[in-house]
């Protein structure tokens, strides 16, 4: 799980239908060895986070848990599964 920032948004009226109804948001890791310094990612958001939100991400297999019961087949590599209200980081 990632802790990041969220720092724009993506529209797109084309997309597999399985993501019909998805919000998609721009993020960018805070604390993180995985991602390489101002690397950004396109996070489906689950959860209603806006622009200059603290967020917490799943990534790979597990973002798609986040939609349970109906991701078996859903493309999310990751998503946005809760707002960080306070923390020390």
């Amino acid at each position: 799980m990632l802790l990041c920032r969220v720092t724009g948004s993506v529209i797109s009226t084309r997309k597999n239908e399985k993501l019909t109804g998805s919000k998609f948001m721009i993020v960018e890791p805070l604390i993180n060895s995985r991602t390489k310094p101002d690397e950004q990612l396109v996070a489906v958001d689950n959860v209603g986070a806006g622009i200059g939100e603290t967020v917490l991400v799943a990534c790979g297999s597990a973002a798609r848990l986040a939609f349970l019961p109906h991701s078996a087949d859903m493309p999310v590599d990751a998503a946005i599964v809760g707002i960080v209200d306070e923390g020390t980081y």
